[in-house]
């Protein structure tokens, strides 16, 4: 799950037993045991291309950032790193926490810290280009595109920086329910805009040259007697696939949307804070009790469920050319095809946790583990 084990969901007023047992990213752990792993008949295989090492996550979740057969990679104690075909290029210490991923267009490497600053480096060689400050912690990976560093904060502000100098051009913020969860969500650039999902069960598309809402369409609606029970918030990034945008809400529903207007294409009721991601055929859901789901694209049909991962702490699915993978709380990657949802491969990494989502890389993935591990994978 992409942010399974981040801090517990926080309320203004502090946390609370019930909010803890509430939270799906608490960091106490399943409190089920989680399902054994049985032994698979392969019809593909895992080949490691690469591995290297970058540092702890600690308690944060950090996401790589690939550019071609460039890798961009950061951990805790303040190190970021580039490598090159598993090759590391350049490895700096930020001389401070880092608290986020990476976010990097291959000319500029943006990461964030605990205290809500935003340090830019060159991408080619490490060397510092400029500092800028957002409102608060900083916990998820920032993204680069359309000459912008765009960088979530905690308090759910989207903040546009300017490539060259870092100068801040546009802030958008909007109001947020009393209580939410937690999460390292962060950003996705999608052409002339960035989706953005939000507590409360909103996704907006922001104009990049302004920082202006374009659209606004509602996940899933806030509902229950308490504020626990009305908790509804979009906690992973949308998935983009041509003209469609799907996006999936905590407590809630996973919807799919016409990118350019906005429009509702389909929505069904399914809890998922690990996220969504689309193939030509299909939209792949994890939920979480750590099922896998296969949904019609066109209709939100039900094409499979496959459980046999229950409770083992699912990342986002990752489409991967008819088949999709997904990581667990013990490193493991398993990789299941896309007509049926039977396995097909499985391989181990470190032994510790795959927090965030898998990113896309060649022909295969790459996974950061919580030990601070990349392992780049080629599926045959």
């Amino acid at each position: 799950m992409r942010v399974s084990l981040l801090a517990a969901a926080a309320l203004a007023l502090g946390a609370c037993s019930s909010v803890e047992k509430l939270n799906p990213f608490a960091s106490s752990g399943p409190k089920v045991k989680p399902t054994e792993l049985a032994a698979i008949q392969a019809s593909a295989e895992f080949r490691t291309a690469w591995q290297a090492g970058v540092g702890s996550a600690g308690e944060f979740t950090f996401s790589p950032a690939v550019v071609g057969e460039s890798v961009y990679a950061a951990a805790r104690d303040g190190s970021v790193a580039r490598f090159d075909a598993g090759r590391q290029v350049w490895r700096i210490a930020a001389g401070q926490t880092i608290s986020g991923g990476v976010g990097s267009d291959g000319k500029l490497v943006v990461v964030g810290t605990p205290k809500g600053e935003v340090l830019a480096f060159e991408a080619a060689t490490g060397r510092e280009a400029w500092k800028a400050r957002v409102s608060s912690e900083v916990l998820a990976a920032p993204a680069v595109a359309e000459g912008l560093a765009i960088v979530r904060s905690g308090d759910s502000r989207i903040f546009g920086f300017d490539v060259v100098d870092g100068k801040r051009r546009w802030v958008y913020q909007r109001s947020t329910p009393t209580l939410s969860l937690r999460s390292n969500v962060g950003v996705m650039p999608a052409g002339k805009v960035t989706l953005a999902g939000f507590p409360g069960g909103k996704l907006v598309a922001i104009a990049n040259n302004n920082g202006a809402a374009v659209w606004e369409v509602t996940v899933a609606l806030p509902k229950g007697a308490t504020e626990l029970e009305r908790v509804a918030d979009v906690t992973s990034s949308p998935a983009v696939s041509g003209s469609t945008v799907c996006a999936a809400a905590f407590q809630g529903r996973v919807a799919c949307f016409d990118s350019n207007t906005g429009n509702t294409l389909w929505s069904r009721e399914m809890s998922s804070s690990a996220g969504v991601d689309i193939d030509d055929r299909r939209v792949y859901v994890t939920d979480d009790k750590g099922g896998l789901h296969a949904l019609d694209r066109n209709s939100g049909a039900s094409i499979w469920k496959q459980d046999k991962l229950a409770l083992r702490g699912l990342t986002r699915p990752l489409a991967l050319d008819g088949r999709v993978a997904v990581a667990d709380f013990q490193g493991v990657v398993h990789l299941l095809r896309g007509e049926d949802g039977a396995f097909a491969a499985r391989t181990s990494t470190d032994g510790s946790a795959v927090r965030a989502e898998p990113v896309r890389f060649g022909a295969g993935l790459l996974v950061q583990t919580a030990n601070g591990g990349l392992h780049a994978l080629e599926v045959r």
